[in-house]
């Protein structure tokens, strides 16, 4: 694993920079670097912080017919030993924040402080962008309104802070006349406002210096590159461009080494420190927003494994279950498991697990060893 091919142009005709020679992976190595990158081997991590810190960022979703996906993430990598108290605990005393639906380590601000300057962006920018800043300049005297209310009596709820848009928010989505809240959105792209934690799984709101450490602001170039290098030891191995993503790039820009995956068109960037690494596999359980599986085409590159979060269809169309989790064993992904958590009945309640290819003994075993353990974690029986 990791042996150069010959320097200057990858599968795309296009030449790699610097005159470094790309790794040349097989899928098999590539998954086991995004594994490793994402602590989904053994042995397990013991440490929440660290792990938070390592995995760059942990996304947030209400959604919990089994767990909140921040959760059942972290459950994913440190067992039950994992208790959603340590990780308010954690965002409560500043160690790390909630941002943009994703909880953080809080040194990441000092790496976005240049952009929130900069909003909505530098150069040229998108049409919508510039929309989105007209929409906040007509809005103006409310957003002042919500500042000074947060001023005087936060933390509060979005429902408690003042709406006195001039111009209401237009939107063919669920943001449709909400103001309030999408402009919330962007104060918090502007540094202004942030989340101060959740009463009752709602955002509470305050102002950003209140919420944010008084770090150095880290200028904009330099800032990019060391959010591209954090975002690839995290992955592991990542595409050298991307599409653009909402909540986080799924590119690695420059950071790492060139490389090629047997069989995939495009250049990758790879973790070089992962390269020729030993791994042992284990059995897991995977949240439907896990990074494993989130960039759905890296998912297909690299995984080769059939999947969509299916909550948004209509129950005649589902194929594997309402929130079904992906089964991980070894370096693959093997099947789906379709759960829900009965407190009322104190039961996990599972109602298929469908096999890809049929499972081996050793793999059911381990498998139903992780569903045990999740029901275990809950407090509840399967």
């Amino acid at each position: 694993m990791g042996a150069p091919v010959a320097a200057g142009v990858g599968e795309a005709g296009v030449a790699y920079g610097r005159g470094m020679e790309p790794h040349q992976l097989s899928k098999v190595d590539a998954r086991r670097i995004a594994l490793r990158a994402q602590l989904l081997d053994e042995p397990r991590p013991t440490d929440l912080l660290e792990v938070v810190r390592h995995l760059a960022l942990v996304q947030v979703n209400p959604t919990r017919p089994i767990a909140p996906s921040a959760d059942l993430l972290l459950w994913s990598r440190l067992g039950s030993s994992y208790s959603p108290d340590e990780l308010t605990k954690l965002v409560d005393d500043g160690s790390l924040i909630e941002y943009k639906m994703t909880v953080r380590p809080s040194e990441y601000i000092s790496l976005i402080r240049a952009d929130m300057a900069d909003w909505p962006g530098r150069g040229q920018l998108p049409e919508w962008q510039y929309d989105n800043a007209d929409w906040v300049r007509a809005n103006d005297a409310c957003r002042r309104d919500i500042l000074e209310r947060l001023r005087q009596d936060g933390p509060l709820p979005a429902r408690e802070l003042p709406d006195t848009c001039a111009v209401p928010w237009k939107s063919s989505g669920w943001t449709n006349h909400k103001n309030v809240l999408r402009l919330l959105e962007f104060m918090v792209y502007r540094g202004e406002v942030a989340t101060v934690g959740r009463e009752g799984g709602e955002r509470m709101w305050d102002l950003a210096e209140r919420v944010y450490p008084d770090d150095p602001i880290v200028p904009s170039e330099e800032a990019k590159r060391i959010r591209d290098e954090q975002r690839l030891r995290s992955l592991g191995i990542a595409r050298a461009k991307g599409p653009v993503c909402g909540v986080e790039p799924s590119d690695a820009g420059d950071a790492g080494e060139p490389a090629v995956v047997e069989g995939v068109r495009g250049q990758w960037r790879v973790d070089p420190t992962l390269l020729d690494e030993p791994f042992t596999g284990r059995a897991a359980l995977l949240s439907p927003f896990d990074r494993v599986i989130s960039d759905r085409k890296r998912m297909l590159d690299l995984f080769e494994f059939d999947y969509q979060l299916e909550m948004f269809k209509p129950a005649a169309h589902r194929r594997w279950g309402y929130y079904a989790l992906p089964v991980l064993y070894g370096d693959r992904l093997v099947g789906k498991l379709d759960a829900t958590a009965n407190h009322d009945a104190g039961t996990l309640d599972i109602h298929a697990l469908y096999e890809d290819a049929p499972f081996t003994k050793r793999m059911r075993s381990a498998v139903d060893e992780e569903i045990d353990d999740l029901a275990h974690w809950l407090d509840l029986r399967t």
